[in-house]
């Protein structure tokens, strides 16, 4: 039984194909009229031979004749060579330019604020954002292909009815026969290639989760485990794709068995025909000429289905993307700048009714005994929580954020993730990615980058390698750090930003960064004593609420619970 997810997928697929048609048209009706131009004069070539036998054969021998018979062989060579350039041309820059549409529209749904309601990882998105985008944009180009070797075959059955019906019937029915039985088989093909896709790009997903977490894993030693793991899934990809490769194996081998056996009866009919005295020889010639032209044609049109298949189910993978809905439906206000941030009875998994408020321009300090806790805090104050999947609210500058946009809070807002990618480019195109920041030295001295700085030559334009390959562990916690101060945002909320650098230099980053951030509201989740003593209040969050508050030292002196959470 077929989901409603998948018949929407469909609609949406037949859509995007549609839509990929109508915005290709005029390309699409120049390539056909080219290419249709193209098989015309290739079926032309053996129809032209035909005449020339039977009028040498009649007599017909003067150098007259013969000059023009060699002349309207070239023209029919020339149509041939040029038509099929430039027709090409046309509808191959149509087809990258299609695929390349539909990866920025892919690229742009997967980097929307609010993210989409699709259960894909970021490996498939991937792989629809390349193979899936350039197998949907060949209908371009496989329509006029289709077109032209539809004129190719209709003009070799008119040329053969006109030497005899019987000749132009069979290639007629035959053709029929043959892509009524292909057209079945490529249904198969279709749902087998969207099958591998799939599997190819969960394989894809799995691998990039695997590259991501490399270094824990040879840390606990999880690495064979985790290969293990990836071999399952690229085996299960691999097997599918011999499925596929044995389908099209079949589809192919079919057609041109079918397209052989055409060809063949056309060539012994003539001859039967000729032999009989029926057909005349430069008739016979020409049958035996547009037989084995037809081959060609006929291979095309009889693949044009099995394309048009894998078309529909690449557009149906990028359906799942285009036409998932959001998540959420934010609102479109925006908010006060430099205001304050409130958590008012909020109630999400681990979070149990957690209520307290930042005043503008405090640093405050969140020391949060439980992992999760703090995870999930952070996922709601960066919106990748949706308000509407948590109880009580969050308001920033006194406003809902169920009632702001996602890029109006983003912009006031940032919230530094906890494992903050690091990208292929330089030390400042990481810490500045827009290349706007006005604070990047300030930055850079707050989150004691300093060193790796002055560790190059090339100072702030060293290449980083992806993911950060090229630096150690604390050197890349400090680089995130970094870009989070560089944006210079009115709140700026740090989850466990020093878990990676010695006791020393996390004392001068807690200090750099109270003197850098103040007078703006800025919130750290942390149990590193060097940034809760700099803070100007320390909340305790327990078992999802709030238990305790005050300076560092004040409940280090109070609270024994805290002071032996936080101590070390």
């Amino acid at each position: 039984m077929t989901t409603p997810d998948v018949h929407r997928s469909r609609r949406a697929g037949s859509d995007i194909l549609r839509t990929a048609i109508r915005r290709n048209v005029g390309a699409m009706v120049w390539g056909t009229v080219l290419m249709g131009l193209y098989q015309a004069g290739e079926t032309a070539f053996p129809i032209a031979l035909g005449l020339i036998v039977d009028h040498t054969m009649g007599g017909g021998r003067s150098p007259g004749a013969l000059a023009l018979s060699i002349a309207a062989l070239a023209v029919i060579i020339t149509t041939v060579s040029l038509s099929w350039r430039f027709g090409m041309r046309i509808l191959q820059k149509a087809n990258t330019t299609e695929a390349h549409h539909w990866r920025v529209r892919v690229a742009s749904c997967g980097l929307q604020p609010v993210a989409r309601d699709v259960d894909l990882k970021s490996g498939e998105v991937l792989t629809i954002a390349t193979e899936d985008a350039d197998q949907t944009a060949d209908i371009v180009e496989v329509v006029p292909m289709l077109i032209s070797s539809s004129v190719a075959v209709l003009v070799a059955a008119v040329a053969l009815s006109l030497a005899d019906l019987r000749l132009g019937l069979l290639v007629m029915v035959g053709t029929i026969a043959i892509l009524s039985t292909l057209s079945v088989m490529s249904k198969r093909i279709g749902s087998s290639t969207q099958e591998q896709q799939a599997r190819v790009a969960r394989a894809g997903a799995k691998v990039a989760d695997l590259i991501t977490g490399l270094r824990p894993l040879h840390g606990f030693g999880g690495n064979h485990a985790a290969f293990r793991s990836y071999q399952k899934v690229s085996t299960e990809a691999k097997e599918q794709a011999i499925t596929v490769a044995r389908v099209n194996g079949v589809y192919t081998g079919t057609a041109l068995g079918l397209n052989a056996t055409l060809a063949a009866s056309v060539t012994l009919t003539a001859g039967w025909l000729a032999f009989d005295g029926q057909i005349s020889i430069g008739e016979l010639v020409m049958a035996v000429g547009l037989a084995q032209f037809i081959m060609e044609p006929l291979r095309l049109f009889s693949d044009m289905p099995k394309y048009v298949m894998m078309a529909r189910a690449s557009a149906e993978r990028m359906a799942l993307v285009l036409s998932a809905p959001p998540v959420a439906a934010p609102g479109t206000a925006r908010p006060a700048p430099g205001g304050d941030l409130e958590i008012d009875c909020v109630r999400y998994e681990s979070l149990q009714g957690l209520k307290f408020r930042v005043p503008a321009g405090q640093f405050t300090a969140i020391a949060v005994y439980q992992p999760r806790a703090a995870a999930e805090l952070a996922s709601i104050l960066a919106v990748n929580v949706p308000p509407a999947a948590y109880g009580g609210a969050v308001r920033l500058g006194g406003q809902d954020l169920a009632e702001l946009s996602v890029e109006a809070v983003r912009e006031l807002m940032l919230v530094n993730p906890y494992d903050g990618e690091i990208f292929a480019g330089t030390l400042r195109t990481n810490i500045d990615p827009s290349g706007t920041s006005r604070t990047v030295p300030e930055a850079v001295e707050a989150s004691m980058l300093t060193d790796v700085v002055a560790l190059h030559r090339q100072g702030l334009d060293y290449e980083v390698r992806d993911r950060g390959s090229n630096l150690s562990g604390g050197q890349r916690q400090r680089l995130s750090l970094a870009r989070a101060l560089a944006a210079d945002s009115d709140v700026l909320v740090l989850r466990d930003p020093t878990t990676a650098v010695d006791a020393v230099t996390e004392q001068l980053v807690a200090r750099k960064i109270a003197e850098l951030r103040r007078g703006r509201t800025t919130v750290v989740i942390t149990s590193s004593p060097a940034l809760l003593d700099a803070a100007d209040r320390v909340l305790v969050l327990d078992d999802g609420v709030v238990t305790a508050e005050g300076t560092h030292r004040h409940l280090l002196a109070s609270d024994p619970a805290y002071c032996a959470a936080v101590t070390r």
